[in-house]
């Protein structure tokens, strides 16, 4: 982790540019003089740290944040504090801490850092997961969920997207059966698919150019954010020539002519007398904001952040996800041969499974919450910020203290979970077989700050797998080596690529659309 953050861009720079940095240094001495600084600090155990360069000298562990924070966590305890650069930091590894932080306390511990990575993604803190927690955040996060209800979460109309794009994936997937294949483009292009249908109401083709385009941009974003940048951590750095930022806002540009684009499109559409019903989330959107009246301080970049954000968020999340349930199952033969079973035993082979198979279904829903927990797609959640002096574990906590909550930790525990190193669905299953959530298991994270994507990604992870599995048979081809499992950090915890081999399943009836 912070040996991206120690970049040679930095370290290459001639020495007369260090003088910002000085003058940095003899100020933090001051006001550490001055206010007490850093003898004041809470009394949580700490790691080492330096002025300016903080504790990043004691986190150059060859190891990605979540587990080189699990593994401090061994050294410190459970909750313990570090300074990234200057910004003091609250370490959360286990359940019972994260609660507090999470729900308990989770208005207290709703900030938002501002970063410049984040500013520049969200027009200045305008979408919904990093911005900072205000009466104005509250009104743009009600307006996203009403607007959800508006175009129809829990009816059949997100389920018929994901559905058709379900249908789309499924004869692809068919055209290179018993083929070496790559599961991730295709998986990748169905979800984005489902999101552009979402958001702005367009379906495309594989080859379709407006498809490649989102997906460039979505993946440039992606990939920037993921190398990590010391300009987060001192924003001063931006002064001096950094590719990354660069490359980062060309994608934004690329990202933001199209939707300015699709949003002109829609409101024309609406001022010109158009349907009374909204045909996707921007119109939905639009719609709530403009009856939210004159003095609503919700402006048209709020609606276009909240259109961004569903490509950064949900695109990447979903088909991870998707690609690690896929490797598991590579793993783990004897858990698909028992979701196989049960699909076929409560839908049979001649319906396409719905919304409303969720209940008959629990093994499967089991495995999912399995991947998700052994494999958290966000396994160190966004960084909250104490918005009043507070506590965590009776720990007195300063007001602007950044807390990180290690999901990694939290899911990986033995002290909640038996053996959490092993992959077992059935630790979601009671003792007569049904599903169960234990209230340790926070995917999504939970309180004012949950992820407000939830209900769509769990319609989408459980549609895709249903369909998939329904009509397929997951294998490794002849020489290939099973995936590795230990995975990629970035902005997402990714499976690094694999191939596989998909065999139908039966004869597929007319009736299942593929």
């Amino acid at each position: 982790m912070v040996g991206r953050w120690m970049s040679d861009e930095v370290l290459a720079a001639p020495a007369v540019l260090l003088l910002p940095a000085l003058v940095v240094l003899l100020t933090v001495l001051v006001v550490r003089r001055v206010v007490g600084g850093r003898a004041s600090a809470p009394s949580l155990p700490c790691l080492p740290s330096l002025p300016i360069l903080g504790s990043l000298l004691s986190l150059r562990e060859d190891l990605p944040p979540h587990l080189l924070f699990t593994s401090l966590g061994r050294r410190y305890g459970d909750l313990y504090a570090l300074y990234l650069g200057p910004h003091y930091t609250v370490v959360v590894n286990n359940f019972r801490h994260a609660r507090e932080v999470l729900l308990q306390k989770g208005k207290e511990f709703a900030g938002r850092p501002k970063m410049v990575t984040t500013e520049l993604l969200s027009r200045e803190g305008k979408d919904i997961a990093f911005a900072d927690y205000s009466p104005l955040w509250k009104s743009h996060r009600r307006l996203v969920h009403s607007s959800f209800s508006m175009f129809g979460e829990g009816t059949s109309k997100l389920q018929t997207i994901v559905c058709e794009e379900a249908t789309s994936l499924c004869s692809d997937l068919l055209t290179q059966a018993g083929q070496p294949l790559d599961p991730g483009p295709v998986l990748m292009r169905a979800v984005t698919n489902v999101v552009c249908t979402l958001v702005f109401g367009s379906t495309y083709q594989p080859h379709d150019p407006e498809l490649k385009v989102v997906m460039d941009y979505n993946t440039g974003i992606v990939q920037t954010i993921a190398r990590g940048s010391l300009v987060d951590i001192f924003p001063w750095l931006r002064i001096f020539p950094n590719k990354d930022l660069k490359r980062l806002k060309e994608c934004i540009t690329v990202r933001d002519e199209l939707l300015n684009r699709k949003l002109e499109e829609h409101k024309a559409a609406q001022a010109s007398g158009g349907s009374e019903d909204p045909r996707d989330l921007l119109d939905a959107l639009l719609k709530g904001k403009s009856s939210a009246g004159e003095e609503s301080s919700i402006t048209d970049d709020h609606v276009l952040m909240t259109a961004a954000e569903a490509f950064g968020a949900g695109v990447e999340t979903t088909t991870t996800t998707l690609l690690w349930v896929l490797a598991f199952l590579l793993h783990n033969p004897e858990v698909q041969e028992k979701i196989h079973r049960e699909l076929d035993e409560q839908i049979g082979r001649d319906r396409s499974p719905t919304l409303a198979d969720r209940g008959r279904l629990p093994y499967l829903e089991s495995t999912l919450s399995e991947v998700m927990r052994i494999r958290p797609v966000s396994p160190v959640l966004i960084p909250h910020v104490a918005l009043q002096d507070t506590s965590i574990g009776g720990h007195p906590i300063q007001k602007g203290t950044r807390v990180l909550v290690n999901m990694w930790s939290i899911h990986h525990d033995p002290q909640q979970w038996e053996e959490p190193e092993r992959f077992m669905p059935e630790r979601f299953l009671d003792s007569e077989g049904n599903r169960f959530s234990p209230p340790y298991f926070l995917p999504f994270g939970a309180g004012p700050r949950v992820c407000v994507g939830e209900s769509l990604a769990k319609l989408e992870l459980f549609l895709f797998t249903t369909w998939l599995l329904q009509r397929f048979t997951f294998s490794l081809p002849r020489g290939v080596p099973l995936p590795d499992l230990q995975g990629r950090f970035g902005v997402v915890l990714q499976p690094l690529s694999f191939t596989l081999s998909v065999s139908p399943r039966f004869a597929w009836a007319a009736d299942l659309g593929v």
